[in-house]
């Protein structure tokens, strides 16, 4: 391709836009608003309720119960809007991040002129103008100048890398040093960055919650259909009446068993706890994508991380300071004037990086930038003659003052063996006689993932001479962040394999591996890309308990590694920033992608960790699994209910009980089982216990059984004590008579209510203290308590409406005690299993 230096016309630029296309990516279109309702209908309860709406709506004119029918619509349409709000509204909190740093402005030479334009409209055959600190806007090869570019974004690697004239650059690479000029190449889909984006619009995998539902699913509508089949076939066996008309009515008995079997507030409770949940997360820097992502996170069993930014602060500091007689040190102050100011002299004008007119750091690479924190200011005046910057052939910058002092800096392998003098601690210059051991001390403390320059100055010049006079060597270091080893131990603690998988050598990467408690044993393994692309997929499934670290590791590494831990039943949280992550963020079960990050690997996730911090994917993982309990608290809550109506719905017929509950009182026993308690446990407190248990493995079922116990034990003896309370002639002697029996059915209506409140107490903590971190949820105890005032209202002022006649303070009393027998019920049952668990 020819290069116009002068660069092209406002009619070359049509033609090549025409034919080349702009300088943006295609993205899959966002789902609309409808859409996302339409999806939420797939949810497996969802199916199920939408099955008894039809039958009720189509089979049964006869009997039409308005108020239920109602209710169910009403939870079907909450949940599937809140949902669909919920994610919608996440999207564009991510569109808006996206917006944030969409219109990047770049420099162009056309029509001979230099401008300013959108980086969205360049063209193939502009020429751009690269400047330090920039990010490069398209593909492109370098016609002129030199260029230090950071390709970690797309390979890993956090060495820069020198562009020269004919080198390649790429999109969204950022320069550290020099200018250049390049011609564009390719633009939008067509460069490496458009070509990795399109990999990622693949499908999502299913998130273990969704599976889990499906599974609960089939089992409640079992248990509903043959509930249902048998309160049909023992109301027709005892009333021995098969008339049309009774047939009709047994039907209606039927589906209201399928009713009350299902919860049919799951689906909006679970919604709840996302939409509340995602809320609370993003005060913790997290910002979740998909709703799904917080379920899921609380799942993981293996998080593969970065180490850069992740785990490391992501900014390089120089740590400290090495005179030529071995003393660390922290500041320069301590030193003889002298070699003070040699050094700083050498540090502060060797340096590619300079102070703008608002004391922010521009230019340079970032251990320029680091070096210049760390002088901040020159100790003497002088004016620059020459200066030599720093290239991947001379491996060395130099800069000489106006004192005619040549200050050099850089690599170890080239300076030392040139320096022939040093200078003391006292200031004086004298001759090396320790070289090797010097040498010996500068790899040893390289080997702890330490970078180190190293210093020195001569009066002559000259690249072919051995004149060089020893100042020391600057530690440069990526700080590990203050929480990181203390997160890394939480997940641990938390039954997680963390894997470190970076672009640094394997000294550096075990250091940081060791430092952060990655690395805790010595039979802890950590491999190169090359070791860990030798085994094969039985080998890697073998070590994988044992496998810590992979440095040098190529962005298929990081695809390969979460396939093969997702074939072997492994839900895999996987952390990244770059292009070259998108792949795997997009196929783990949940990618965590960096605030810092690529605008493609936040395309690919599922969470977007805003501080980059690795602390935060700690309190996703939390919150997941506080999501996940509190789904299983309300299920134990809502199936509890469920069965006692069930077989109220079952035995009722049996017993003659008549209706003990009116459709209006089962309405409002609906809106506090559905809307009203999904609110209130949606709202349960994240506890750091929950971080002590190991992860819920792929196969668990949703309903454990420590959770089918409670539900079938507590659900039989609330039934009990309805079944009693209604048959039971001692009743009497606490209930008024009435022939109509309304201050029984009033009392007992108090009763089904009361042990419902009670019983969300047991639902809610798996303690014997019911009232353990109660305070902590104060919804819950708001919404309980509106329940407990309305409720005791509805008994004395709710009327023909609710068919509540008031009841005697006495009476109430009554009811309310025996009602509050769950709890203690509930407690001897927690004993009994926790004694039989000790068994075992």
């Amino acid at each position: 391709m020819g290069v116009d230096m002068n660069g092209l016309t406002k009619q070359e630029v049509v033609q090549s836009r025409k034919k080349y296309g702009s300088n943006t990516l295609t993205k899959v279109k966002p789902k609309s608003l409808f859409q996302l309702i339409l999806e939420s209908f797939s949810d497996p309860i969802i199916k199920i309720l939408l099955i008894v709406l039809a039958i009720k709506i189509v089979f049964l004119f006869r009997d039409f119960d308005f108020f239920e029918t109602i209710g169910i619509l009403i939870a079907i349409v909450l949940a599937s809007v809140i949902g669909a709000i919920s994610e919608y509204a996440s999207e564009e909190a991510f569109k808006n991040l996206e917006d944030a740093t969409k219109n990047n402005y770049t420099t162009v030479l056309r029509d001979k002129k230099i401008s300013k334009i959108l980086s969205a409209d360049l063209v193939v055959g502009d020429i751009v103008i690269l400047y330090s600190g920039e990010a490069i806007p398209a593909d492109g090869i370098i016609v002129s100048g030199a260029i230090a570019v950071n390709e970690a974004s797309i390979n890993g690697e956090a060495k820069e890398k020198h562009k020269k004239v004919n080198d390649k650059v790429f999109s969204s690479t950022i320069i550290y040093d020099g200018e250049a000029r390049m011609c564009v190449t390719a633009v939008g889909d067509s460069t490496l960055i458009g070509s990795l984006a399109k990999d990622i619009q693949t499908q999502d995998t299913t998130s273990p919650l969704k599976e889990r539902l499906t599974s609960l699913a089939k089992i409640i509508a079992l248990i509903g259909y043959v509930g249902a089949i048998l309160v049909a076939i023992i109301y027709l066996v005892t009333s021995k009446d098969y008339s049309i008309n009774n047939i009709l009515y047994a039907l209606t008995l039927s589906v209201t068993v399928i009713v009350v079997t299902v919860p049919e507030g799951l689906p909006m409770m679970i919604t709840l706890v996302l939409s509340s949940n995602m809320k609370k997360m993003l005060k913790e820097n997290v910002l979740v994508r998909k709703l799904v992502g917080i379920e899921t996170s609380g799942n993981i069993t293996c998080l593969l991380t970065d180490k850069t930014g992740t785990l490391t602060e992501g900014i390089l500091k120089v740590s400290s300071v090495v005179t030529p007689g071995s003393n660390k040190v922290k500041d320069l102050s301590n030193l003889n004037q002298t070699l003070k100011n040699e050094i700083a002299n050498n540090l502060y004008y060797n340096n590619s990086s300079s102070f703008d007119t608002s004391g922010q750091i521009i230019g340079g690479n970032a251990t320029d930038k680091a070096i210049l924190q760390f002088i901040k200011k020159p100790l003497t005046n002088h004016e620059i003659t020459n200066k030599i910057l720093f290239n991947s052939d001379l491996k060395y910058s130099a800069v000489t003052l106006d004192n005619n002092i040549t200050y050099l800096k850089g690599a170890k392998e080239v300076l030392l063996d040139k320096c022939i003098y040093y200078i003391n601690e006292v200031g004086e210059k004298k001759i090396i006689t320790k070289k090797e051991a010097i040498s010996k001390e500068i790899e040893n403390i390289s080997a702890t993932g330490v970078r180190t320059i190293l210093l020195a100055m001569t009066t002559d010049y000259d690249p072919t001479k051995s004149n060089l006079t020893y100042l020391g060597y600057l530690i440069i270091k990526d700080n590990i962040r203050p929480t990181a080893t203390s997160s890394v131990d939480t997940l641990h603690q938390a039954g997680i394999n963390v894997i470190m998988i970076t672009g640094d050598n394997i000294n550096t990467a075990i250091s940081i591996a060791k430092e952060t408690n990655i690395i805790t044993s010595k039979s802890d393994l950590a491999l190169t890309s090359t070791e860990f692309n030798k085994l094969s997929n039985e080998e890697i499934i073998k070590i994988y308990p044992h496998l810590k670290v992979i440095a040098r590791a190529l962005p298929n590494d990081k695809s390969r590694l979460v396939k093969i831990l997702k074939d072997n039943n492994q839900i895999v949280g996987m952390t990244g920033d770059g292009i070259n992550d998108a792949g795997a963020l997009k196929l783990a079960n949940v990618g965590f992608a960096m605030g810092s990050g690529t605008e493609v690997s936040k395309e690919a996730a599922d969470i977007i960790i805003l501080d980059n911090n690795i602390k935060s994917i700690t309190k996703a993982v939390l919150f997941g699994r506080t999501i996940f309990k509190s789904i299983r608290k309300f299920i134990i809550f809502q199936l509890t209910v469920n069965i006692c109506a069930m077989i109220m719905a079952i035995i009722g017929p049996i017993l003659n009980l008549g209706t003990p509950v009116t459709v209006i009182q089962m309405l409002w026993i609906n809106m506090i089982m559905d809307t009203l308690a999904g609110i209130a446990f949606a709202h349960e407190p994240p506890l750091e216990e929950y971080m002590t248990e190991p992860p819920k493995t792929k196969n668990e079922p949703i309903i454990n059984r420590l959770m089918f116990n409670q539900i079938i034990i507590t659900g039989l003896y609330s039934s009990l004590l309805g079944i009693l309370f209604l048959k039971l002639p001692i009743v009497y002697k606490f209930i008024r008579y009435s022939t109509d029996e309304r201050y029984l059915l009033t009392a007992y209506f108090a009763l089904f209510i009361f042990i419902g409140i009670f019983n969300a107490l047991n639902a809610r903590s798996p303690r014997l203290n019911v009232f353990a971190n109660l305070t902590k949820n104060i919804p819950f105890i708001t919404i309980f308590g509106l329940i407990i005032i309305i409720q005791i209202y509805l008994i004395y002022f709710g009327g023909s409406l609710f068919r509540t006649y008031g009841l005697t303070l006495k009476e109430l009393l009554f009811t309310i005690t025996l009602a509050l027998t769950v709890i203690p019920f509930d407690i001897l049952r927690k004993l009994r299993v926790k004694d039989r668990f000790k068994t075992h």
